[in-house]
């Protein structure tokens, strides 16, 4: 009973359009008040304890230098950098789009922010282009999924510290899905331009043209290197990675590139403060539903359930992507990795999957949701910039979707695409 009023009050609350935060605190402060098992306090107590952690510094930080390179001009420079590589081809719009989420997304660490950032620039130019705009707007929104998949990336921190997972080993086993999730969205993108007919720019493309564009966009494109170079020589944790990427972009944006003006950095920081502001009550939330949920034994009867149904490996594993694609599609990512990392990690590792590699995959799948109804977060920034409705939209994207699952299946089924650069 005590779980039929938590899932209960909770499925309520969402019907409610209650935000996911609140909706997550309310259901354990109900199921508290109920049962009587605990004290009142213990949701205070939670909500303070979750996010008093040196790890989960990183969070903030990352979404601050998300803000910063999101207004300092750095998106411009990486779109002309993936243009310089690919405008002239078929769908070469199209294609610079999603390159130029892969390479935002190595800065941002967020969907959502990578969507903002991106698809201000990139929806327009296409429809300018004569891509139809649901196609471009389905581009932006699914290709912005990239930016929690290659490092850094603000879910594999949450799982990192929820799962007591190296941080460092998440971010680069996430690169090669990072890039394989990318180029199935560019193959799909390439085969429709071509059906439909979207030619490329008409100038043509040189060495001198490429070079010129990479030069440009130099520090941005040094951001990354800084990031996951320092994390794996030793110089600085991925939290410390965090606050250097902040300085310096904050270097890049107003000195170097003198696209941020110190008259656009209150609202730079008042947007980056009311991210983390909602992110840490969804972490301080999720915390203690998931507290909750392990006093009554519920990772235990789940995974008893599980391996009841089958002992085979394959089926266990299809079982739990089958899971984490449903909660995707009605849970916030970060709420779902506080949940279900305690539930469904120990039973993955049960069946032979290293925690890092797990890891990977429930990003990636929970990545999905991103842009799948009825909470696709990057659907509703992406309809906001182009005006067209969730529904339509919905539709539009399906195809990346696939695309996704596919790539997922891969990442699933063949561990060293995932492991390769994870010494043993």
């Amino acid at each position: 009973m005590t779980i039929a009023v938590l899932f209960g009050s909770f499925a309520l609350l969402l019907i409610l359009t209650v935000p996911i935060g609140i909706a997550i605190g309310l259901s354990t402060l109900i199921t508290i008040m109920y049962t009587g098992s605990l004290p009142v306090e213990f949701l205070a107590k939670e909500l303070i304890t979750s996010v008093d952690s040196f790890p989960l510094m990183a969070v903030p930080f990352f979404i601050l230098a998300g803000e910063i390179m999101g207004k300092g001009g750095i998106s411009e420079r990486l779109f002309n950098v993936a243009n310089a590589l690919v405008g002239n081809r078929t769908g070469g719009f199209a294609i610079a789009t999603i390159i130029t989420c892969m390479f935002f997304a190595a800065i941002s660490g967020s969907g959502p922010a990578t969507v903002a950032a991106i698809g201000g620039i990139m929806i327009p130019a296409m429809v300018r282009q004569g891509y139809d705009i649901k196609f471009a707007t389905a581009t932006v929104a699914a290709a912005g999924s990239i930016g929690v998949i290659i490092p850094p990336s603000i879910p594999m921190v949450i799982y990192g510290v929820t799962g007591s997972v190296s941080i460092g080993d998440l971010f680069i086993a996430g690169i090669v899905p990072g890039i394989l999730v990318g180029l199935s969205m560019i193959a799909w993108a390439y085969f429709y331009s071509r059906s439909k007919g979207y030619k490329g720019l008409d100038e043509k493309t040189s060495l001198k043209k490429i070079g010129l564009a990479f030069w440009d966009a130099k520090w941005a494109l040094l951001i990354p290197i800084i990031i996951l170079g320092g994390i794996y020589g030793g110089y600085f944790t991925p939290t410390e990675a965090a606050v250097i990427a902040v300085v310096y972009g904050l270097f890049a944006a107003m000195v170097l590139y003198r696209a941020l003006k110190i008259r656009d950095l209150p609202k730079v920081i008042i947007d980056s403060a009311l991210t983390t502001a909602t992110v840490l009550i969804i972490v301080g939330t999720a915390n203690a539903f998931g507290r909750l949920l392990t006093i009554e034994q519920v990772p235990v009867q789940i995974a008893d359930a599980m391996l009841s149904v089958s002992t085979n490996q394959y089926v266990i594993i299809l079982l739990i992507m089958l899971l984490l694609l449903v909660v995707g599609m009605f849970m916030d990512t970060l709420a779902a990795i506080i949940i279900l990392t305690p539930i469904l990690l120990p039973i993955a590792v049960q069946i032979g999957y290293d925690p890092v590699h797990f890891g990977i995959l429930m990003v990636v799948n929970l990545a999905i949701g991103f842009f799948t109804p009825p909470v696709g977060v990057n659907l509703f920034v992406a309809s906001g910039i182009s005006g067209v409705s969730i529904e339509s939209l919905s539709r539009a994207v399906m195809p990346f979707v696939i695309s996704m699952l596919v790539t997922l299946l891969f990442l699933t089924f063949v561990p060293a695409i995932t492991m390769f650069f994870i010494p043993e």
